[in-house]
């Protein structure tokens, strides 16, 4: 079948079979295309849990699916690439965070949304990269556990230094990789640029950019500043919009190696079959979803 062909079958079978496509920021230009709605990791969870399709085809990673069938049990949510994950997700589970938890008896355990259900269920309140700062700030506790990502949790706490946050061992590895001498050496190639990354990238790049911000973040600032070049360090997939948003601003990648594997495993033909054959469906255990969906519930009152 051909791309054409195939993308009008995506659109009879989303309105035959009342579905919408949420697709993540950083998926492939094609997949932003045909997608009814793209964003970061709090839009697409907003969107979850407000649309009234029957059928929710997730574009992006598990972690992702299973919070939009947290928000709504009772819709038919898809992941179309069925084995993209998130490694960093991966770097915890139920019994890790036990065990962190034990350590710390006293504190709050905030979950950073790329994680598992499970993890989501055994933590108090969930947050994403755009609100992390605004949910700690709302917590009255002065201690807090940051789960998992350690450069996310570093960051919020040079933001909110009056609480104590305490940091799993997590990150992305996909941002983490970037080094803050590639900062160095592509602002003396584009010494106009204006740096703009993700707060899941180490220490050493934050310090270094001119603004930190979730992808949707990232994407407003870009568009809205007078700038007119841009150094963007997130993954790659974020470029599409930029460019479609801001046609005549120059955007160059911080560091080749912003490129997620999993992010890019989803193709038009996924979806198609995802529509087609409805596969595949993601579930979440009833006790585990309910725990779960107190904690992103929280976060989405606070948002």
């Amino acid at each position: 079948m051909r791309e054409i062909e195939m993308i009008k079958e995506i659109q009879r079978l989303k309105k035959e079979k009342n579905a919408i496509i949420l697709a993540h920021n950083y998926q492939i230009p094609e997949i932003q295309e045909i997608a009814d709605l793209v964003g970061d990791s709090l839009k697409l969870s907003k969107k979850a849990a407000e649309t009234d399709a029957d059928i929710i085809v997730l574009s992006g990673v598990n972690f992702m699916a299973e919070t939009a069938k947290i928000l709504s049990p009772n819709k038919k949510v898809l992941l179309p690439a069925h084995d993209a994950g998130c490694p960093m997700a991966d770097m915890i589970d139920t019994e890790k965070l036990k065990d962190f938890k034990e350590e710390h008896k006293d504190a709050v355990v905030v979950c950073y949304v790329n994680s598992s259900a499970e993890v989501k269920a055994e933590s108090d309140i969930c947050c994403t990269s755009s609100n992390a700062v605004k949910i700690i700030k709302s917590i009255e506790a002065d201690k807090i556990l940051f789960v998992p990502d350690k450069n996310l949790g570093h960051y919020v706490s040079k933001q909110v230094p009056e609480k104590e946050i305490i940091s799993y061992k997590g990150f992305c590895i996909t941002h983490h990789r970037v080094q803050g001498r590639e900062v160095d050496h592509i602002r003396s190639e584009y010494p106009d640029a204006e740096v703009l990354v993700h707060p899941e990238c180490s220490p050493d790049v934050v310090e270094k950019a001119d603004f930190i911000g979730s992808t949707s973040q990232i994407i407003s600032y870009a568009k809205e500043s007078p700038s007119k070049v841009f150094i963007i360090g997130t993954e790659m997939g974020v470029l599409h919009k930029l460019q479609k948003d801001s046609p005549y601003k120059r955007f160059y990648l911080l560091s080749t190696g912003l490129i997620c594997n999993n992010m890019k495993k989803t193709r038009l033909v996924d979806i198609y079959n995802a529509l087609a054959e409805e596969k595949y469906e993601i579930t979440v255990n009833e006790s585990t979803r309910l725990k779960a969906l107190n904690a992103l519930n929280k976060m989405l009152e606070i948002s």
